[in-house]
């Protein structure tokens, strides 16, 4: 294969290469093995890929190749890559836990076995932070990934394999889950593109550590990771439980965080953002405001997250239920002989100090219901754009300390992020430059269930004009 061909096969989405692989322009094999051969290459720095499937990949493709006069689905011959949070049949599923690392899964989950209808070859999955409690990837199993546009700095979590992966052309596509910022902090850190579904619309069957409190798992979207804007929208349409009506984008005011909100933001994000404002003015009513339930979201989301202490991820991190976590994170600090990840031990810890009286409990769910209505009317035609972090990727370590201090910085880090997950919205992450050391800046669209169509529309507009997605070559 020639050089242009293999760059062409790298840089292509998926929906561009399923046209090639139909139209013949190469096959199915050709584009999993060049993919093969790069992730080869990459993945020593970044440590993206913890698991591969080549050899079956490579026999799927021969298989997929053979039905060409007879195309399977949308993903015809498409190699994509998935989070190591899903099941997929005969891969392990491990959570990055040192303890689970022999847990083979029986089963795709369910979105997992959506794409593979479609056709999509699963290339491998890619790292976690342990049991994806955290927004920097890192696990005691797998090690830490790396952002592949400066090493020395983190690609995010708990997406962060995926978003190191596909910023550096090692798949077409990708699967993460977003429960607070997930997919969108990865997508934001490596300049890929992402979109977060909203509440209960993709089914989150088969995704580990299950989630079964009805607050967090209207948190929680399961959703695509990749190159572009329409490929989002084509990988939603395969694995949304709902089909979503057509949306007139003139139909839609456009809402912005004021430029003096009380939040810190860079210097280079804030232009960024104000670039964005003035393009879309051009063709849009853009509007500067507040949304509804905007300041409460980022505590709402800590509590919501710290429900039971977050007992249940403890129970799977540590045999023991009695373990006690402080000494546990300092045996990890100081001797690296922990089995978890002082992330994680360090969260659990800062769960029991957040976790909820049953009265703020009570409080927590009445806001809820009442924040849903208030939202339901407030974004019926209107479309709200956020930064995505207040700054492009950051040294290793940086971005847990910032979200995860006791002194409750977090409410002043997560906002941006926290509101499209407290309340359910569908919400995409898009590029639209780099800061001082060349790190991507997004930023994201988001709105309520209902109106994906004008999310991606108003994304596609947005795409087209700034950076987009660019590989790490």
């Amino acid at each position: 294969m020639n050089e242009e061909l293999r760059n062409s096969i790298l840089d292509m989405d998926a929906t561009d290469m399923k046209h090639a692989i139909l139209n013949r322009k190469f096959t199915s094999y050709e584009a999993v093995e060049t993919y093969i051969n790069h992730i080869k290459y990459i993945n020593p720095e970044i440590n993206a890929v913890v698991e591969d499937r080549f050899s079956t990949a490579l026999l799927e493709a021969k298989n997929i190749d053979e039905k060409i006069t007879n195309p399977i689905g949308p993903l015809h011959g498409v190699p994509i890559s998935v989070k190591e949070a899903f099941h997929v049949q005969g891969m392990r599923t491990t959570g990055g836990l040192v303890q689970l690392q022999d847990l083979i899964a029986k089963k795709d989950a369910t979105i997992i076995n959506k794409l593979k209808t479609a056709g999509a070859i699963i290339l491998g999955k890619t790292n976690t932070p342990s049991l994806c409690f955290a927004q920097e990837t890192d696990n005691k199993l797998y090690g830490r990934t790396n952002n592949p546009w400066d090493t020395s700095r983190t690609a995010g979590g708990s997406s962060g394999g995926e978003g190191a992966l596909l910023a550096s052309g090692g798949a077409a596509v990708g699967i993460g889950s977003d429960i607070g910022g997930s997919i969108r902090f990865p997508s934001h850190f490596n300049g890929v593109i992402g979109f977060k579904p909203g509440k209960f619309q993709v089914s989150s069957h088969g995704h580990y550590p299950p989630i079964f409190n009805p607050l967090q798992e209207r948190m929680l979207g399961c959703g695509p990771m990749g190159k572009s804007v329409r490929d989002m929208e084509l990988m939603y349409s395969i694995i949304a439980n709902h089909k979503y009506e057509e949306r007139q984008l003139s139909d839609f005011i456009i809402e912005m965080l004021p430029t003096t909100i009380d939040y810190p933001l860079s210097a280079e994000s804030k232009s960024h953002v104000q670039k964005v404002k003035q393009f879309l003015s051009s063709s849009s009513q853009v509007n500067e405001g507040i949304p509804p339930m905007f300041d409460e979201s980022a505590q709402l989301w800590q509590e919501i997250m710290s429900i039971d202490g977050a007992q249940s991820v403890k129970s799977v991190a540590f045999a023991n239920d009695r373990v006690n976590l402080y000494l546990e994170y300092i045996k990890e600090i100081t001797t690296k002989k922990s089995q978890v990840h002082h992330y994680l031990t360090w969260a659990l810890l800062g769960a029991n100090l957040f976790k909820p009286s049953s009265k703020r409990l009570e409080d927590i769910k009445t806001i809820v219901q009442e924040g849903d209505k208030i939202l339901e009317d407030y974004l019926n035609k209107r479309l709200l754009i956020f930064p995505v972090y207040h700054t492009g990727a950051p040294k290793h370590g940086t971005v847990f300390q910032e979200i995860f201090s006791i002194r409750k910085t977090y409410l002043n880090y997560i906002p941006f992020i926290s509101y499209a997950n407290v309340w359910g919205l569908p919400c995409l992450v898009i590029p639209v430059g780099t800061d001082e050391n060349r790190m991507p800046i997004s930023i994201q669209i988001m709105s309520s269930i209902g109106n994906e169509d004008a999310i991606f529309n108003l994304g596609k507009h947005v795409e087209k004009q700034f950076r987009g997605y660019v590989r790490k070559v």
